[in-house]
């Protein structure tokens, strides 16, 4: 029987998993392996991923990918089909001494290494121990590189290594490599294994991996409140003893046992600690024969064994590891450790008629399981857990992707209404300061530039800090909770219609708040296509740069409908989003098809603590982007439409005035009519001919036929750097005499001044949402451009991003226009 043919809510247990390569190895690491019982839980939304239950956990497969596992209901079942339990052997040896330079030597610095699966707390815990303030979410992927801080306490200097996380350190994602190179490579003094207490089982895979590079290990038994919440007992000081490392629990987001699992690091690294000792998983004779038979053909060349123990090399080489062999290559007897490499998988794999890698998974968690029933009881069937009592709701067959398209509108809807009320009392502050600046100063080019460049310039950017900070709040919830894999989860079966990998979604979600970590956040994607497909479409994600001068325009224009305006631009970004990757995916990448096989975590309440943290840290980066990059462009938009001063038209107009002035047959009233004319004539020939103006003028002829004058074409051209300077450079175009009167109010009452639309509104209901639309597609940022060019590795990714992205916001622009000018 097929597990894709198992109900729902049925237990059965794995007899045999078929397939081959990077799937296989994998689930066989994710825990689905001969004499491990399944639950099925239910299917996603569409028809799609069916959710799984298996070692205290839930995981999420494909329906082609379920069908690659062979199962028997329990009652069925042959006990004796799971691997025995062989125990571990003590090596007769020394730890590694601390004092590398003498005996008097005091070395005072610890080199710490944090590792860990994914969702296991790891984050939390380097930030509450450091003060670090690193971004944490309850999904894979959001440590994409190393983290560095470094501490001082109790007389010691901590360095401190925030790994990405992973499953194994096979050589099967771009993480796993990362890690398993940093550790061999940086050589820390101690590994601090950050385990998720629930989820021991698979976590534990983890650790036996550690064993085997003979680290110096302390284990952090992290959410253990969690663990008693199950009724499991764990006696995790047997287990200690057991693997030669100390187990310490902790609840790393309220603190609890941290300042005792920095106690044991000291004591492991002083060598010291009692529990501390070298050992070897013992995973059964014929393994270990094979083992002990390419570990002789390593030690033959020492380099490699300073760093890397021979017995980590002489598993992953058995387990078909084609990183080990690149890391072997150049050494003299290479080619007899291959040999001797594959006489020994030819050998176990006739004895157990199983691949080789397989076969060491299978001792790995025969030993696991074990460990464990040496050292832990559960005092009575688990029961359905919160996670899926919240799931069996927010991730239904059918109520599921309603659900999630309520979230998203209620999140729009609030920073829309919610924050409308503070974005009034900046509006209000930053008018009170120009007024007061203007007052005190006096008339003068130090006035203009202060008042109209920077004060209006940067505060009408400002003034959306309050939107930014409320999406971001949902954001950090949603990431903190658990629910942002439960959205890959839902639209795994859309995303690969259109030839994208479920965890694409991730990232894709990530890009709403900002494209560059997007970006990044792609290295969870095993296939380098499907790595790079993603970061193609990433731009099109309307980041939070852009939501500014959304809401500037949609509230200016667009009063009634605003929140489905703005849903309505997000939904149109993800669905060229969609398109696009459809258009690549069929001509250019042609991705073979990678599995999708997902933790779905459980669902955690994010501490207050944690999206302050990331609320506060997005707030920074904002205000800092106000007062360097957005300044710095306020400032020479400004000097660009401030100079020059004067041109011959404007003395031909200030004769005018001097003969109004002098004309005594016009009334006071029918001067001052003609005066305020000759003035909005003088400014604007003035802006004309600014060097701004005639930058405009240059391409204005490009941009006409989408409804933008010259103004809006120069405030897309500054928005290059960054989008909110695009509202900032309306702040200082968009002049009026009355400093009192909004920016939204300005835009509403511009008009063209000549030519054959003099008269008109600069700005209509066509041109405002042809303009929202241009700036949702084209050029992202030279950040986002700068990202694509170093993690695809080529320039012509960036590139075609550039030109892609700023043609097809033409083209859809300009059918807006065209069709918005026909019916509104």
């Amino acid at each position: 029987m097929k597990l894709s043919d198992v109900n729902s809510e049925e237990r059965v247990v794995i007899t045999k998993v078929l397939g081959h390569g990077s799937f296989r190895k994998r689930i066989n690491e994710m825990g689905f392996v001969k004499g491990k019982t399944v639950r099925v839980i239910k299917n996603a939304p569409f028809n799609g991923p069916i959710e799984f239950k298996i070692l205290n956990y839930n995981i999420s497969l494909r329906r082609s990918e379920a069908e690659l596992i062979e199962v028997v209901p329990i009652c069925d079942f042959n006990e004796t089909h799971t691997s025995n339990y062989e125990g571990v052997t003590d090596r007769k040896v020394p730890h590694h001494r601390r004092h590398r330079h003498g005996k008097n030597s005091r070395i005072k610095t610890i080199n710490i290494a944090l590792v860990g699966n994914p969702n296991s707390g790891k984050t939390t815990l380097y930030n509450y121990l450091s003060g670090a303030n690193e971004k944490v979410g309850n999904y894979s992927g959001v440590t994409v590189g190393v983290k560095k801080t470094i501490f001082k306490t109790r007389g010691y200097t901590f360095n401190f290594y925030d790994l990405p996380g992973t499953y194994s350190l096979t050589a099967y994602t771009s993480e796993e490599i990362y890690v398993r190179k940093f550790i061999y490579e940086q050589t820390p003094d101690v590994v601090i294994n950050v385990l998720d207490s629930s989820n021991i089982e698979r976590n534990l895979f983890l650790t036996t991996q550690l064993i085997d590079m003979d680290l110096r290990v302390v284990v952090a038994l992290n959410m253990f409140d969690e663990l008693q919440n199950e009724d499991i007992e764990l006696n995790y000081k047997k287990l200690a003893l057991l693997l030669g490392m100390p187990f310490i629990p902790t609840v790393s987001s309220k603190g609890i046992g941290l300042n005792k699992l920095l106690s044991r690091v000291i004591d492991v690294f002083e060598g010291r600690d009692h529990v501390t000792r070298h050992i070897h998983i013992n995973y059964g004779k014929e393994l270990e024969l094979s083992i002990k038979n390419i570990r002789e053909k390593v030690k033959e060349n020492k380099p490699i064994t300073d760093k890397i123990s021979s017995r980590f090399i002489a598993i992953k080489l058995l387990e078909k590891d084609d990183h080990i062999n690149d890391l072997l290559e150049n050494y003299a007897n290479f080619e007899a450790i291959k040999a001797t490499t594959a006489k020994e998988i030819r050998r176990i794999e006739a004895l157990f008629q199983e691949d080789s890698e397989s076969i060491v998974t299978d001792a790995k968690y025969g030993f696991i399981s074990g460990a464990l029933k040496e050292t832990s009881t559960q005092t009575k069937e688990t029961p359905r857990s919160r996670s899926e009592k919240i799931d069996s709701v927010l991730t239904h067959p059918i109520w599921g992707f309603p659900i999630f398209s309520l979230i998203l509108f209620l999140i729009f809807y609030a920073t829309f209404n919610i924050g409308a009320y503070p974005m009034e009392w900046i509006d209000s502050l930053v008018g009170w300061i120009g007024r007061h600046v203007s007052a005190l100063l006096g008339e003068g080019m130090l006035n203009d530039l202060l008042v109209d460049g920077i004060i209006n310039g940067t505060g009408s950017v400002l003034v959306f800090l309050p939107n930014i900070l409320i999406l971001f709040l949902f954001i950090s919830f949603l990431e903190g909770s658990g629910y942002m894999a439960r959205a890959s989860y839902i639209m795994d079966k859309v995303m690969h219609k259109f030839g994208l990998h479920g965890r694409s979604f991730i990232p894709l979600i990530i890009g709403f708040g900002c494209n560059v970590p997007a970006i990044l956040a792609t290295r969870t994607l095993r296939n380098k296509g499907d790595r790079i497909l993603t970061m193609l479409i990433i731009p099109f994600m309307s980041c939070s740069a852009r939501l500014p001068v959304y809401i500037l325009l949609i509230s200016a224009f667009f009063q009634k409908f605003q929140a489905l305006i703005l849903i309505g631009l997000y939904f149109l970004g993800v669905v060229i989003a969609f398109v696009t990757a459809q258009i690549l995916n069929r001509t250019i990448f042609k991705n073979k098809e990678t599995p999708f096989v997902m933790e779905l975590p459980t669902y955690r309440l994010p501490t207050v603590r944690n999206i302050s943290y990331q609320v506060w840290d997005k707030t920074k980066h904002y205000l800092q982007k106000i007062g360097s990059v957005i300044l710095i462009g306020v400032i020479i938009i400004w000097a660009l439409e401030y100079f020059p001063r004067n041109t011959k038209e404007t003395k031909l107009l200030k004769n005018k005035i001097e003969q109004i002035n002098l004309d005594e047959e016009l009334s006071q009233n029918e001067k001052d009519a003609a005066l305020y004319l000759i003035d909005q004539q003088i400014e604007s020939e003035r802006l004309m001919n600014s060097y701004l103006g005639r930058i405009g003028k240059v391409i204005q002829p490009v941009m006409a036929p989408l409804g933008f004058d010259w103004k809006m074409s120069i405030s897309l051209l500054a928005g290059l750097p960054a989008k909110e300077i695009i509202v900032s450079t309306m702040g200082v175009l968009y002049q009026s005499e009355d400093e009192s009167i909004n920016l939204q109010k300005k835009l509403q009452d511009e008009t063209f001044l000549f030519g054959k639309n003099a008269g008109n509104k600069v700005f209509n209901s066509a041109s405002a949402l042809a303009f929202l639309v241009f700036i949702l597609i084209y050029f992202p940022c030279i950040g986002v451009i700068a990202t694509i060019k170093n993690e695809s590795g080529h320039w012509k990714w960036a590139l075609f991003t550039v030109f892609y992205t700023t043609i097809l916001a033409w083209i859809a622009a300009f059918i807006v226009f065209q069709i918005g000018s026909s019916f509104i």
